[in-house]
């Protein structure tokens, strides 16, 4: 018996009413954060230590908050305000559904001393003083990226933007969120 078969039109494919689809991209406020590039002496840097991974001193920028503000929240204990010289760095990346926006400031060189008053925002982690070079071995790719450019902004004297990876030299016009 022999059957013939032709191609269905699309309205024949199925019953179910078509789906729409948006691109995924901000479909949420973006995430703003805030990094610490803590120099102590000429080749070690103040890290979080949380659980045997090491990390910047990293948090979130609250509404209504700067990102300077954001930073002093994230290390406690020391003699005063932290002493923070500028950002050098901002590294945006575009997510599934959300923009995350990280502004990277460093503070003067600290003294060891100084750094062993300081406690964490996160109670599990510690803060420790480590060389530059390991940390840039322990960091993770982004972290590591994050770390080369902010260090080499700061002594440049000039600002690194990071889009998705790629460092630009100037902030591209689309960027919305620069505070």
């Amino acid at each position: 018996m022999t059957t013939i078969t032709a191609p269905l039109t699309s309205t024949e494919h199925s019953s179910a009413p078509s789906r729409k689809t948006a691109p995924y991209e901000n479909w949420r406020p973006p995430v703003i954060g805030v990094s610490l590039l803590v120099p102590v002496g000429p080749d070690a840097v103040v890290v979080a230590d949380l659980l045997g991974s090491i990390t910047l001193p990293t948090g979130l920028v609250q509404d209504g908050q700067t990102p300077e503000q954001a930073a002093q929240d994230l290390l406690r204990g020391g003699p005063g305000e932290l002493p923070i010289l500028r950002r050098v760095a901002l590294a945006w990346q575009q997510t599934r559904r959300r923009k995350v926006i990280t502004h990277v400031l460093a503070t003067a060189p600290l003294t060891c001393a100084d750094v062993g008053h300081l406690t964490y925002r996160d109670p599990r982690a510690n803060v420790r003083v480590l060389p530059t070079m390991r940390v840039l071995k322990d960091l993770n790719e982004v972290g590591r990226l994050r770390t080369l450019v902010a260090l080499q902004a700061l002594a440049t004297g000039e600002t690194a933007y990071i889009e998705g990876g790629v460092v630009h030299p100037a902030a591209p016009p689309n960027l919305t969120q620069s505070t």
